[in-house]
């Protein structure tokens, strides 16, 4: 896994659409139910993630923007170096968007709190996760955070297909943590 960096999302409960009892609230990569903490991408301040690379940088955001940050949390993202090519059906290797300046800094520490699987078509920022975009955490066994319990069970859900005509691929699993912030 490698450091893809930082985001403050505001964590909202699982949605009542959302029928899997085991899920509290949605800690997914993508910011398609819990929101991040403001529009960032027009900053042009993040990596080549479409993350930051420390927290300090969305405080500065959040600074000119006037938002508070004491009602979002911090989360910290690795990625797996392979996506999986739905069409091909096979890994692949990518990379960071080299117009970016990609230089995370890890945190002190950090405490890992699953892995989710999110869809990038388009190739820049992580665009949906389809265990909870998609309900198929309803199907699958999942956290209380929406998020698979392991990398290796991740990766098998993938190449197990069942992803497959939720959202188009390619998929990247990313490790969730919850982190100090330093």
């Amino acid at each position: 896994m490698l450091p893809a960096g930082y985001l403050y999302k505001f964590v909202v409960a699982r949605p009542d659409w959302l029928h899997a009892a085991t899920v509290g609230d949605i800690f997914s990569v993508s910011c398609c139910i819990s929101r991040a903490f403001t529009d960032f991408i027009r900053h042009w301040k993040h990596n080549g993630y479409w993350l930051f690379d420390s927290p300090d940088i969305m405080h500065q955001i959040a600074t000119v923007e006037a938002i508070d940050l004491s009602k979002a949390t911090l989360f910290y993202y690795e990625v797996y170096e392979q996506e999986y090519d739905d069409r091909a059906n096979s890994w692949r290797r990518f990379a960071p968007e080299s117009s970016f300046v990609t230089n995370v800094q890890e945190p002190g520490s950090k405490r890992c709190l699953g892995y989710d699987v999110a869809t990038f078509w388009a190739g820049t920022s992580p665009e949906c996760s389809p265990l909870s975009c998609n309900s198929l955490a309803e199907s699958e066994p999942v956290n209380g955070h929406c998020l698979f319990d392991s990398f290796d069970r991740a990766k098998e859900a993938i190449e197990r297909g069942i992803f497959k005509g939720a959202e188009p691929g390619p998929y990247r699993i990313f490790a969730v943590y919850s982190t100090d912030g330093k």
